[in-house]
């Protein structure tokens, strides 16, 4: 075989090892795009996963306060006519309220943890208006108004919604990306 025989064999298998290395690069380049798509969704997804466990966290602490204030303005408009199994009831619920308490702590460390830091502090001032009610409205203070503990009450729905609206909207946007 001559040199002008051996030459097409030379360019043909140049072309093919040209082509597969195209093809391997190619395959490569893709794969490495998909794992780093596949890391940013998996991101995205734990985020919206510690969204929603705070979100149930807060609403645990809401339920909560919500049966002890119920119980507590009972207690302030029935004076000392308030039946004893009303007042076993709200010391139930009094430390069940405590026990949660936990939850908003681990919320609100999610929360800094995710970089939330307003939304944190809007979640931290919703626990000490909590906190502020808890020491204001109590069983056998007469010297509040229904106004008084409406007010209160008031405060502390605001500062749920206010937390609830920064969550929403964070929680939107994270579904869009």
């Amino acid at each position: 075989m001559t040199a002008v025989d051996i030459w097409p064999f030379i360019e043909t298998a140049l072309k093919v090892g040209l082509g597969g290395g195209i093809t391997v690069a190619a395959m490569w380049l893709h794969q490495r795009r998909q794992q780093h798509v596949t890391a940013s969704n998996s991101t995205t997804n734990r985020r919206l996963v510690l969204l929603e466990e705070i979100s149930t966290s807060v609403g645990t602490v809401n339920h909560c306060f919500a049966r002890y204030s119920a119980l507590v303005i009972e207690s302030t408009r029935f004076g000392k006519n308030w039946p004893s199994a009303r007042r076993l009831e709200l010391e139930r619920v009094n430390a069940e309220l405590v026990a949660e308490f936990r939850k908003l702590a681990d919320a609100e460390a999610k929360l800094l943890m995710l970089g939330e830091k307003t939304m944190e502090k809007t979640l931290r001032m919703y626990g000490a208006r909590i906190a502020l009610f808890r020491k204001q409205v109590y069983v056998g203070r007469q010297d509040i108004t229904e106004q008084e503990i409406a007010d209160l009450k008031t405060s502390i729905l605001a500062l749920r919604e206010k937390f609830y609206d920064l969550l929403s909207r964070r929680y939107d946007r994270l579904l869009i990306a």
